[in-house]
């Protein structure tokens, strides 16, 4: 199968949840023997009008990131690629609408890939969701979204983030931390619930780790110094899966505090390394959904809720694994999307033994 992809912007550009959701599912494609295009604007050097990294190809549309200009080309770069299916982000949603015009030619489905709006423009996500054959979403509360811009119910598809579940399998125990706090520290991290949720704890005895940087990380190691609690509370930076998987499968506690989440996949890894995982509830967040009807998480609604939480989960049983993450592993997931694929294709008529 031909996936093209449509995002002006890509992770090489800038990493987001959108970006990085996007190459993920790209280069996994592609490791099945997939031919998968991205078009995009340029990020690399030089003037070839096309990239080759990871078996995946990018071809650029535009040399800078321009939505007026990258919507206006975008058709005629699609007609040339000739794809199966279309896999375009919500973001610009022009985009969207400019990939529908190609699919029509073509005669092949849109999908749209739906992490979040950015942006107010109302009425240009009313246009892309109705434009798609099929949207993806990664919750429920994206899902929600999607049906205020007039998404039929039909057409709406979750697809989660996924992890490694081998890895979480196989990756040994690392008890540096007892509660662990995983986020980028930036605009709506909310990392102070969490640092004055320990204060409060501040006579009992626990050791914890926040994973993740981003612009506001000296201000939050100053928070946590002012609490007079920076001597228990380790700064460790971003860490690839690898290295932050063992310090959670050591971990009793995971506590997610940010205000803004289409998909909380740090608290997904928490969840399967067997930590308990404590939820502080944000109406513009989905991490709740992950914890909703679980025995091991609880949902709670301020810092002094989350000590009590906390201080709580010292009687349960400690644990390295669960078993119930199985569904959201990477090549499960991957499955998912092919899936989707292979629905909006036959319903065109189009299913030509690509498969």
């Amino acid at each position: 199968m031909h996936v093209a992809f449509v995002s002006m912007r890509t992770a090489q550009h800038h990493e987001t949840g959108a970006t990085e959701r996007t190459r993920r599912v790209a280069e996994a494609l592609a490791a099945r023997g997939h031919e998968v295009t991205v078009c995009c604007a340029r990020w690399w050097g030089g003037t070839l009008p096309a990239f080759d990294q990871n078996d995946v190809t990018y071809r650029a549309v535009t040399d800078e990131p321009a939505a007026g200009s990258f919507g206006s080309k975008l058709p005629f770069r699609l007609l040339k690629t000739k794809p199966d299916v279309v896999q375009a982000v919500n973001s610009p949603p022009g985009h969207v609408v400019a990939a529908k015009r190609a699919c029509r030619l073509l005669r092949v489905p849109l999908v749209v890939d739906w992490w979040q709006d950015a942006g107010d423009d109302w009425v240009g996500y009313k246009r892309a969701a109705r434009a798609a054959n099929r949207v993806l979403v990664p919750s429920e509360l994206v899902r929600t979204q999607v049906r205020e811009h007039g998404a039929a119910e039909e057409r709406i598809e979750t697809v989660p983030e996924s992890i490694d579940v081998d890895l979480v399998r196989d990756a040994p125990v690392d008890r540096r931390a007892d509660i662990v706090y995983a986020n980028d520290l930036d605009e709506g991290c909310n990392v102070e619930s969490f640092l004055l949720a320990l204060a409060e704890l501040r006579t009992q005895t626990w050791r914890a780790a926040v994973i993740g940087d981003g612009p506001l990380r000296e201000t939050t190691e100053e928070t946590a110094a002012d609490l007079r609690i920076d001597d228990r509370v380790a700064f460790l930076g971003d860490l690839p899966p690898e290295e932050f998987v063992p310090i959670l499968k050591g971990a009793r506690v995971f506590a997610q505090t940010a205000e803004h989440e289409p998909f909380a996949t740090e608290l997904l890894w928490a969840l399967a390394c067997g930590c308990i995982g404590l939820v502080e509830y944000q109406a513009g967040s989905s991490a709740h959904e992950l914890v909703t009807g679980t025995g091991r998480g609880r949902r709670v609604t301020s810092p002094q809720e989350l000590a009590t939480a906390i201080s709580d989960a010292a009687d349960e049983p400690p644990r390295t694994r669960s078993e119930n993450y199985a569904a959201y592993d990477h090549d499960a997931v991957l499955d998912r999307y092919l899936d989707v694929y292979r629905e909006a294709i036959d319903e065109r008529g189009f299913s030509l033994g690509l498969f």
